[in-house]
């Protein structure tokens, strides 16, 4: 059966109403899964807000500002936090293309589309204009700032939980608050995040890392343009097989290696097998391909046959629905 997401951009300065309204919308569904492993698994309130002082101190105002919209309950305020959420993993692809003019950062987003928000968010919520697709309400999954950083993240493809933050409200928070990749890496180095990413962040510098972060290792951030679903060896057989991450692995380093490359191919690569992934009944197949220049500020987001064209100087306001089947992806 043919699965269907609705993708909608939402423009909201100041977080108001229209977040609100996203949340009342997402919530009934995340409340089932923040409780999934049942209540008592989940950290109780003070835990969560200390964990955001300690850690990411300058977020609170955005946090407490964002419970408030949602109603202030304890429930919504912890699953907020994104502090020890239930554990879910994801596929991806991603890399970056840099050249003394412009710095692209391309990636795939592997996972069932009925699990995808699909909700791509622009906000000025503090210093910095953000335009991110968004997951858990406020975290992100991939997005870029103002001030030229750019940052997406792909599943580490281990088995280790431990304490720690959901990878999107880190990645929210470095577009927040850093402007460059030296800036996101001591951030990374220092946050603990509850499972295994690879966050890839690259800036209008040309600058470019992308940070192997676990719960129970001490996070290894290299100048490596290429990212998919392992951790420097394989380690889960099972999913390593089942995401073909080092398939994916190979075709991108050869691509991004090849000096022939350019940014045309590398999104064209994007498009097709093995990095365009079809595996929708096992919630591994390719959502969406985002492409982001940090350069000039632009923000593009590909379907087969769809392109959607946003910056921070153009972000109309759109909803576009696309239907996942084994025969491909169609929109409407």
């Amino acid at each position: 059966m043919d699965k269907m997401l609705d993708f909608r951009t939402v423009r909201e300065e100041t977080a108001g109403p229209r977040w609100q309204a996203l949340f009342e919308y997402h919530w009934p569904a995340y409340e089932q899964w923040y409780l999934s492993e049942g209540e008592r698994e989940r950290p109780g309130y003070l835990a969560c807000y200390n964990a955001l002082r300690q850690h990411m101190p300058e977020l609170l105002d955005t946090y407490r500002t964002l419970c408030k919209l949602a109603g202030g309950s304890d429930l919504a305020a912890r699953f907020l936090s994104l502090y020890q959420p239930p554990p879910y993993i994801t596929g991806c692809s991603q890399a970056v293309l840099a050249s003394p003019s412009s710095t692209m950062l391309a990636r795939n987003y592997d996972y069932p589309p009925e699990l995808c928000e699909g909700t791509i968010l622009y906000t000025h919520w503090n210093e910095r204009r953000v335009i991110a697709m968004t997951d858990c309400l406020w975290g992100v999954l991939d997005g870029m700032n103002d001030r030229g950083l750019a940052v997406s993240l792909a599943f580490g493809g281990r088995k280790a939980v431990g304490q720690g933050f959901g990878a999107p409200i880190i990645l929210r928070y470095l577009l927040e608050f850093c402007d460059t990749v030296p800036e996101a890496s001591e951030v990374l180095a220092r946050i603990p995040t509850h499972m295994a990413y690879n966050i890839t962040v690259a800036d209008s510098a040309g600058r470019y890392v992308t940070a192997m972060i676990a719960p129970d290792r001490r996070a290894s951030i290299r100048r490596v343009p290429v990212a998919t679903n392992h951790q420097k060896k394989i380690e889960w057989y099972a999913h390593a097989l089942a995401s073909e991450t080092l398939i994916r692995e190979r075709q991108l380093s050869i691509l991004v290696d090849d000096e022939d490359t350019t940014e045309e191919r590398l999104i064209a690569a994007f498009s097709s097998p093995p990095l365009f992934r079809h595996d929708y009944r096992r919630g591994l197949g390719t959502v969406y391909t985002a492409i982001y220049r940090p350069c000039s500020g632009r923000a593009q987001f590909h379907w087969p046959g769809l392109n959607l064209d946003l910056s921070f100087d153009h972000f109309p306001e759109e909803r576009i629905t696309v239907r996942y089947g084994v025969r491909g992806l169609n929109h409407g």
